[in-house]
């Protein structure tokens, strides 16, 4: 089978930090990784400051707003819908995303995230959530 193990180069776009407009939760978004990192917020009126940040900004930010409560129970559906959202509403990255076939998506890095990707990138080291959002997204389209 094959893989791709770093969303890198041509497979970029599978990254959060990919920058896209799509609508989610009735906000337009510039990136699904801002969309994401509202949702963490319990309290939405949060989520317009979210909308209008770059993907780096968010990541900071979604650090420093209260989070939810039930964050942990959540967070792998909402990035499902919130990737859902993101490629179902951009036809271009739909495409891509479906030619990738049934290749094993993992988002290697090497900033140490072992939740969403695995860290060094090929190691299996880590539970690639992100890759499993994005194969599960690409299974419905």
């Amino acid at each position: 089978m094959t893989a791709i193990r770093e969303f890198k180069g041509q497979h970029r776009f599978l990254s959060n930090f990919w920058p896209c407009r799509f609508e989610w939760e009735g906000l337009v978004w510039q990136s699904s990784e801002a969309a994401y990192q509202a949702a963490k917020c319990e309290d939405r009126s949060f989520w317009p400051q979210f909308a209008a940040m770059t993907p780096a900004e968010s990541k900071r930010a979604g650090r420093s707003f209260p989070m939810r409560s039930d964050w942990e129970s959540i967070k792998f559906q909402v990035m499902v819908s919130v990737l859902r959202a993101k490629f179902t509403q951009n036809p271009q990255l739909a495409n891509d995303l479906r030619q990738t076939g049934f290749a094993w998506l993992e988002e290697g890095n090497t900033w140490g995230d072992r939740t969403w990707g695995v860290s060094p990138p090929g190691s299996g080291n880590g539970s690639n959530w992100l890759g499993l959002a994005l194969m599960a997204v690409r299974g419905m389209m």
